[in-house]
């Protein structure tokens, strides 16, 4: 992971996000700008491998996968992994069926307004991006997100699930524009 210093800024909802491209477990790079999901891609940015708390998170949307493809969401999951780091998650964690972006750098971290931690611990790297949580529109507009500075309280993958169903049913509009 290299850095020319971005500077971290906050993604407004109803505007277009930055491009993202990530090189991806599958061994193809996956480019947000060519995803055409029904409703929405949703965008998981992880710790990393050294991280339980994400381990657990993940583990829940690898089980409702299903219940997110249904409603016309397709997700990824990424992190700064090297390729090695993200084949361990999934192999310790029994992903199976999320696409694992690997290998994102500090400063597409900083483009998508994530918060940025300094390794404090035996197996954490240098510099790795705290969580977030984002559904972007077939358009490309940010339709929803959450960024945390801790591993701690991100949104329950279940009530957002029950959350995207009330969206799509009620034709729920985009809310935090300004």
């Amino acid at each position: 992971m290299t850095t020319t210093e971005t500077k971290t800024i906050k993604l407004l909802t109803g505007t277009q996000v930055p491009e993202l491209v990530v090189k991806t477990l599958d061994d193809k790079v996956w480019k947000l700008s060519e995803q055409k999901p029904q409703n929405f891609t949703l965008i998981i940015f992880y710790r990393g491998w050294f991280c339980p708390i994400c381990q657990n998170y993940l583990a829940e949307l690898e089980r409702l996968s299903e219940d997110f493809t249904k409603l016309g969401v397709q997700a990824i999951a990424i992190s700064g992994d090297s390729q090695a780091d993200a084949q361990k998650s999934i192999s310790e964690w029994g992903i199976k069926n999320l696409t694992i972006g690997y290998e994102a750098s500090i400063d597409l971290f900083r483009s998508w307004g994530l918060y940025i931690s300094q390794g404090a611990f035996e197996k954490e790297p240098l510099l790795f991006c705290e969580p977030g949580f984002f559904l972007v529109k077939p358009d490309g507009t940010l339709f929803y997100a959450a960024v945390n500075s801790s591993p701690f309280g991100r949104p329950p993958i279940s009530d957002m699930l029950s959350a995207i169903d009330f969206i799509l049913q009620k034709n729920y509009p985009v809310r935090g524009t300004d």
